[in-house]
């Protein structure tokens, strides 16, 4: 009889907590991993496009010859790729070179894992004392991660771009302090994603969802840290500064076209603008108090003046709706997310025209940027809403020790006199009676 006690406290255990019997595993995360695996097996023969860019890159950098070293980005403009993540590359060069390159693609592929479970708690933590359903929080996960797993191991696997997924990932643990309320972890993670790849730098209006009083600090640590890994390129060799104005091919299926932009390759005003526009709309979703949308805008500007088109770029608008299916809304399906990789991933693979390409990505960045900034949303209930336009909402004040509440006030009622002397007896044991106000 114990035993079959026992096994039916697991069995229950395991039915409010989403684990597999009493092992440290939830249901939807074993789906993921799985899900994982078979995208990684189909897309791996065929992976690591970009790979040797990365270990170019790291071989310049630590080399110290001619072309590399603090002289790296002057003499090779081409390299797009921030210091940390050749630092990051350099983990996997001992290895021969296939298997560093599998090695590399796995890794990549798990951080992807790692940040669906970041983004399941953050979203826990943030709708903590809201009376939130965590089982259907984690069917939100599951079926927005089964649509953010593909376009993770197009980035992860087919290109390899470590730059991209440490940006991401970065950023990711920057929203997981975000909403802890840690403001030097969250400006270390913002700057470690910029270190990465410079267009990171969009996602950095987070910082604006912390109280107003931890701005500064956070603002300290991420430009400290952008400054200490970047200057001393620049000041080592002042030729460096051309790597900002690298220049791709304008291709005819980017967003660009429809706005009228027939440039051969990427306009001088065009990065400038990606980085101002995506600041701009995060501070904005911050400002409506939707700050879960900043990675979406962001990525958003990205795509909408990026002269390229390659599918890894979609990478980064899942992780948008991946945040803001599962923090900015409460909705048990994750539309977003689905959107987005039938529009811009399969809308890739299945139209052939060129002009009809650039119309779908136009046509999903201006509607999905107006959405998650216009639409009415429902703010969690234990959310000071006061905090609108002051900050973002993700850390919300501290509360007062005491609360407003209705008070009860004694007021003194005079009695009538009494009406015999036996009446005046029971008059003078009475206590005042009290009204309320």
């Amino acid at each position: 009889m114990r035993g079959a006690s026992a096994e039916a406290a697991a069995t229950d255990y395991g039915a409010k907590t989403g684990r597999i019997w009493i092992l440290p595993v939830r249901r939807h995360h074993a789906l993921l991993v799985a899900w994982t695996v078979l995208w990684f097996l189909i897309v791996e023969p065929s992976g690591g496009f970009s790979w040797h860019y990365l270990r170019q890159g790291e071989q310049l950098l630590f080399s110290g010859g001619t072309g590399g070293g603090l002289s790296l980005y002057a003499h090779h403009p081409e390299l797009q790729i921030g210091p940390v993540s050749l630092a990051a590359a350099r983990l996997f060069a001992p290895f021969p070179e296939r298997t560093g390159q599998l090695l590399a693609e796995g890794t990549m592929s798990a951080l992807g894992l790692v940040m669906l479970v970041l983004v399941g708690r953050t979203a826990a933590w943030y709708y903590r004392g809201t009376g939130t359903n965590h089982r259907r929080l984690q069917q939100r996960i599951l079926v927005a991660g089964l649509a953010f797993i593909p376009m993770w191991v197009e980035v992860s696997v087919r290109f390899a771009h470590l730059d991209d997924v440490l940006a991401l990932f970065f950023t990711m643990l920057a929203i997981n302090a975000l909403v802890r309320g840690k403001a030097a972890a969250t400006g270390i993670f913002l700057a470690l994603a910029v270190d990465s790849k410079p267009w990171a730098i969009s996602f950095v209006a987070l910082v604006l969802a912390l109280p107003r009083k931890d701005w500064k600090r956070a603002l300290i640590w991420f430009a400290a840290l952008v400054a200490v890994v970047w200057l001393p390129f620049y000041l080592g060799n002042l030729g460096s500064l051309q790597a900002a104005k690298f220049t791709i091919p304008n291709q005819p299926a980017s967003s660009l076209r429809w706005l009228g932009v027939s440039d051969p390759s990427t306009p001088w005003w065009d990065r400038p603008a990606q980085f101002a526009i995506g600041m701009g709309l995060g501070a904005l979703a911050v400002r409506r108090g939707r700050w879960p949308a900043v990675v979406l805008v962001g990525a958003n500007a990205r795509i909408l003046l990026d002269p390229s088109v390659y599918t890894y770029y979609t990478a980064s608008i899942l992780l948008g709706t991946l945040l803001w299916d599962a923090v900015g809304q409460k909705r048990l399906v994750p539309w977003w997310s689905w959107i987005a990789l039938a529009s811009l991933y399969g809308g890739t693979l299945l139209i052939p025209s060129d002009a009809a390409k650039g119309m779908i990505r136009l046509a999903f960045v201006v509607v999905s940027t107006a959405y998650v900034l216009l639409w009415p949303t429902k703010q969690p209930r234990s959310r000071n809403r006061k905090r609108r336009g002051r900050g973002g909402g993700a850390v919300p004040e501290r509360a007062a020790a005491t609360r407003e509440r209705p008070t009860l006030e004694l007021t003194p009622v005079a009695l009538p006199a009494p009406a015999s002397p036996g009446s005046g007896r029971r008059a003078r044991g009475r206590a005042p009676v009290s009204t309320r106000r």
